[in-house]
Parts: C-alpha cells; sequence; structure tokens
C-alpha cells in the first residue's frame, strides 16, 4: 500500500468547515477520517489519501471555506507521509466506521488498521 497523505483544515465556524469536508471528498479520492472542536468556535476536519489526490482536495476545501459567509481560513497543512507515532497518537487514523470510505475511494477490500480507535 502506497504510503497515505493526511490533510487538515482548521476554520473559524462550523459553516466553513463542513463547506470544506463536503467538498474535499467531492474533489479527491480522499477519506474524511474525522473532525476535532478546537475552542468555542474553531474545527478542524482531516483528510487521507494519495499525496496527490489529497492536495486537489484540500484546495477544494481551501476555496469552500473561503467563499463561505462568516467563515474564516485559520490554517492548514498536507503532510506527505506522517510518522506511524502520528499517526498512532492524533485523531488521524483510519478508523472502522470510515472503513466503507476508504474501500470506496481506494476500490478495494481493506483491514482495519491495527492501532484504530
Amino acid at each position: 500500500m502506497a504510503q497515505q497523505a493526511v490533510g487538515a483544515i482548521e476554520t473559524k465556524g462550523f459553516p466553513g468547515i463542513l463547506a470544506a469536508a463536503d467538498a474535499m471528498v467531492k474533489a479527491g479520492r480522499v477519506t474524511l477520517v474525522g473532525y476535532i472542536r478546537v475552542g468555542s468556535a474553531r474545527f478542524t476536519v482531516n483528510i487521507r489519501g494519495d499525496v496527490s489526490e489529497v492536495k486537489t482536495a484540500m484546495d477544494a476545501g481551501i476555496i469552500a471555506v473561503e467563499k463561505t459567509e462568516g467563515a474564516t481560513l485559520e490554517s492548514w497543512v498536507i503532510i506527505p507521509r506522517p510518522h506511524e507515532n502520528v499517526v498512532a497518537v492524533l485523531p488521524i487514523d483510519y478508523t472502522e466506521a470510515v472503513l466503507p470510505y476508504r474501500e470506496a475511494v481506494e476500490g478495494r477490500n481493506l483491514p482495519v488498521l491495527p492501532n484504530s480507535r
């Protein structure tokens, strides 16, 4: 299996993160692996996939946030091959709940990773 990249977008306002998540999964062959509320009105959404697909999806997500009334793009990052320790600790790993979506994106049946939450 190819190394999977991770992308994260942080916004101020929930509508912005909703728009970003929707745009990202529609624009690239990526899997939405979760979101985090990081403050009273700040949210982060995380995606995984091949590096080029994550880049495409992140571009779409950033544009979606910028077009969302009242939303503010706070920060974003793409990490091409996150270290296994980072994947094990931070909420960026594939979980059983997202396995059907990952299988649809990758076009095959996949096992749940051993350190899934």
